[in-house]
Parts: structure tokens; C-alpha cells; sequence
């Protein structure tokens, strides 16, 4: 199979027989990584307006709770309809989200936008992510994950300075309505690319029982991040850890489960494997949520220039993706897979010191690191877990990568939020008050960050 891998070309990924699939997937992964960046730019400013500070880490969370139950309940949608005509519902249910998003006149009202917004990107990912086995040989894999960390790279340049400037010439509305002419392009293309097969309506139904507790667990952090009492919201945070416990011993038993099989074990590779997925993107949520922000009061940075600043991090990890889809695999997939956590951690650390020294090149090197850290590893990382799977598991197993990242985001931007509003970030008033918060707040990234890189260790040895 190594052989395989090494053989694969760029061309291939074009070529009649794959550029369907390519295409499909490469246009899922902009329309979810434009909404991302365009979030980031704009939504410091959207608070400023509407007031809810306190509420900003919920516009990701709600957002990725509901994206998590969009990418769960794919693989049913996929066969009961079809892939063409899930897609398309995908997308036209986050063309009302970001509607909604952009004629808000309150921060709930922005939250439930986000909600819809959230259920249609991850249906979005999740059906991208299962064509990759199916579609694609394993030869191409590094190559077709290198063409998704192309789009991110678009996605990471041209949103956050497209999102800055319509929020800075127009409103933080025509922020969110450029995801409108987006969507419709996505739907018009899909028609084109993907073709219409026939669903089965005696598919099992969508364990809404499992997904309402994962999102209710999640919510509950997020819910404690804004209680006056410590002691209240640790006992919340306590009950949501133990929910999401119980709903993935629940999926361990059930007939029709979610997960693969060695989910959240110690079984290697998929068990490490996905816990690494989760732990990474926990400890990025709180640059991803905080850091436009605290550019903007700490240095008194534009949107624009917070918002290109804070896209720094995708760019790299987009660049050094694709060095490694041009690699050969082989002994260097282990030592891609360990390095990617530690790159990360030391990326976190560079932001926070950045602040506490007043060094706005330090944090862009940090972002740099960070995203390096995140391009070395994902794609050996996604196929070591499809491969470690088998083929009984390989469909949850793929479908699962997206939705388990963005439950990692949602759950690290309802810590964050539990963190930054515990340190009185809100309430921070100067410049030099917002500072003083910064460095431990994105210094408590670290503890999952490094967590990644202890539970990297054991992956190699599967």
C-alpha cells in the first residue's frame, strides 16, 4: 500500500475519473472555510454594535454544536436522499443562516443565525469528507488533502481582507450576505458535478437521542462561562463532561452507532487518533475567538488588518499541507503526526508571550508555528485513522474527522469563554488591561495543546 500512496499525482485529481469528486470537494471546503474567516473578521464588530461581549465565544460554539449535528446525521441523509440532493440542502440551509446572521438586530438573534448556519456547514463537510475513501485510492489521499489545504489557503487570505473591508466601508452585514451568492454558486455547481442517484427511504433514522446530548454538553460549558459564581459553573462544566461521557458509552452500545468502534479508546490508531483530532482544535478555539479582538484593542488594528493578521495561522498551515502531500509517506507519517502538536504548542506560546512583551511580530510567528503545527500532521493524521479503521468502520471513521474537529472548536471556544470572562476579560477597558488578560488566557491553551502532544506519541505505534 505504500507504494500505492507514494505514486499518486497532482494531474490525477483533474483527470475525468476523479475530477468530479475533486471539485465537489474542494467547493465544500471553501464555502466552510470563507464562512469561518468572514466570522472571525466581522463578528468583534457585531458585538460592538449589538453589545454581548460576553457572548462572543458563543458565535462559534453555537455555531459548531449545530455543525456537529449537521456532520452526524450525513451519512443517514446520504443514503435516505442521496448525496446531490444532501449537499444542496446543505447549502441552501446555510444560505437562511446567513440570512439571518446579517439582518440580526441582537446578539440571540445573531446566535440562531449562526445555529443555521452551523447544522448546513457541517452537513457540508461531513458528506465531502465521505467521498474521500470512496472516490479517491489511497495514492491520491495526500493530494486530494493537499488540494483541500489550497482552498483553505484561498479561503485564509481572501476572507478575513474581504470581510474587513465590507465591514469597514459598508456594515458587518454585508460581511455575512457575501456567503449568499456563495452558496447559490455552490448549489448551481453541484447540479453540475455531482451526480443524482437514488436515496433509500428505509435508511435508519438520525439518533437524535446521542446528538442532543453531545450538544447539550457542549452547551453546557458555554452556559458556564457566563454564571457570576466559579463554584457554579465548575459544577456545570463537571455535569457537561459527564454527559458527553455518557452519550458515547450509550453510542458504544447502541445497534447503529456514530463512532467507530475504537473512538476515545486507547486503541491505536484510531482511538489517539481522533482524540488528537478533538484535542488540537480545543486549544486553537481560543486564538480563533479572542485574537481579532485583542489586536484590535491591544494595538489598535483595523479589521482588516486583525482579520489578515488572524489568517496568518491558515495560510501557513495551508502552505505546509501541501509540501506534505508532495512527500512520501513512509516513516515520515509518524514523525509528521508527532510533530504537529508540538509545533502547535510552541505557536500558542509564542502569542501568548507576544502579548505580555508587547511584540506584535512574536504573535505573528506563533500563528505561523501554530498552523505549521496543524499542516503537518492533519492529512497523515485523517489517513492513518480511515486506514486504522477497516472497512466496517471507514465511513463512520471519515465522517466523523470533520464533525469531531468541529466539536474540538466548539468545545475550546466554550472553555475560552469560560476562561476570558473568568478573568474579567469583558470588563478590561485599556489597552493595558486587555494585555494583562491575554497572556493567561491564551496561555490556557497550552494544557490541551499539550495533551496532543502526549496522546501523539502512541499513534505511531499502531
Amino acid at each position: 500500500m505504500m507504494a500505492d500512496v507514494d505514486a499518486g499525482r497532482w494531474a490525477e485529481l483533474m483527470a475525468p475519473r476523479y475530477a468530479a469528486a475533486t471539485t465537489t470537494l474542494c467547493l465544500g471546503v471553501i464555502l466552510f472555510a470563507f464562512n469561518e474567516f468572514i466570522v472571525t473578521t466581522a463578528i468583534p464588530s457585531t458585538v460592538r454594535d449589538l453589545g454581548g461581549v460576553d457572548l462572543i465565544s458563543w458565535s462559534l460554539t453555537v455555531h459548531l454544536v449545530f455543525s456537529i449535528v449537521g456532520g452526524a446525521a450525513a451519512a443517514v441523509l446520504k443514503i435516505r436522499h442521496g448525496a446531490r440532493a444532501a449537499l444542496i440542502g446543505g447549502a441552501a440551509v446555510f444560505l437562511v443562516g446567513s440570512v439571518a446572521v446579517a439582518s440580526a438586530g441582537s446578539m440571540p438573534a445573531v446566535l440562531m443565525g449562526r445555529a443555521i448556519q452551523g447544522f448546513g456547514d457541517g452537513l457540508i463537510a461531513a458528506l465531502c469528507y465521505t467521498l474521500i475513501p470512496d472516490l479517491f485510492p489511497p495514492r491520491l489521499m495526500p493530494k486530494v488533502f493537499g488540494a483541500e489545504a489550497l482552498m483553505w489557503a484561498i479561503a485564509a487570505f481572501g476572507g478575513p481582507i474581504l470581510a474587513g473591508l465590507l465591514t469597514e466601508w459598508f456594515s458587518w452585514r454585508a460581511a455575512f450576505l457575501i456567503n449568499v451568492p456563495m452558496a447559490v454558486v455552490f448549489i448551481l455547481l453541484v447540479l453540475s458535478v455531482v451526480p443524482k442517484t437514488t436515496g433509500d427511504a428505509t435508511a435508519g433514522s438520525v439518533p437524535l437521542v446521542r446528538l442532543t446530548g453531545i450538544g447539550c454538553g457542549i452547551l453546557l460549558v458555554s452556559v458556564a462561562s457566563i454564571l457570576p459564581s466559579a463554584l457554579q459553573a465548575g459544577a456545570l462544566v463537571a455535569a457537561a463532561l459527564a454527559v458527553l461521557a455518557l452519550m458515547v458509552r450509550r453510542d458504544r452500545l447502541s445497534a447503529v452507532p456514530l463512532f467507530p468502534r475504537d473512538a476515545f479508546t486507547g486503541r491505536a490508531p484510531v482511538g489517539p487518533g481522533l482524540w488528537m483530532v478533538l484535542l488540537m482544535p480545543v486549544a486553537q478555539a481560543f486564538v480563533a475567538v479572542y485574537l481579532v479582538m485583542t489586536l484590535q484593542s491591544v494595538w489598535g488594528y483595523g479589521p482588516t488588518l486583525a482579520g489578515a493578521f488572524s489568517g496568518v495561522m491558515a495560510l501557513s498551515w495551508s502552505a505546509v499541507a501541501l509540501v506534505v502531500a508532495t512527500l512520501a509517506a513512509g516513516r515520515w507519517r509518524a514523525t509528521a503526526i508527532r510533530l504537529g502538536p508540538v509545533f502547535q504548542t510552541g505557536g500558542l506560546a509564542a502569542v501568548a508571550a507576544g502579548f505580555s512583551l508587547d511584540q506584535p511580530a512574536l504573535v505573528f510567528a506563533g500563528q505561523m508555528a501554530a498552523g505549521a503545527g496543524f499542516g503537518m500532521s492533519w492529512a497523515f493524521l485523517s489517513q492513518t485513522i480511515m486506514d486504522g479503521a477497516g472497512d466496517g468502520d471507514r465511513a463512520r471513521a471519515s465522517a466523523l474527522l470533520p464533525t469531531l474537529h468541529s466539536a474540538g472548536y466548539a468545545l475550546g471556544g466554550a472553555v475560552a469563554g469560560l476562561t476570558a470572562n473568568g478573568l474579567g476579560y469583558g470588563a478590561a477597558a485599556s489597552p493595558d488591561a486587555v494585555r494583562a488578560v491575554a497572556e493567561p488566557l491564551f496561555s490556557a491553551a497550552l494544557a490541551f495543546s499539550l495533551a496532543a502532544v502526549v496522546t501523539s506519541r502512541s499513534i505511531g505505534r499502531g
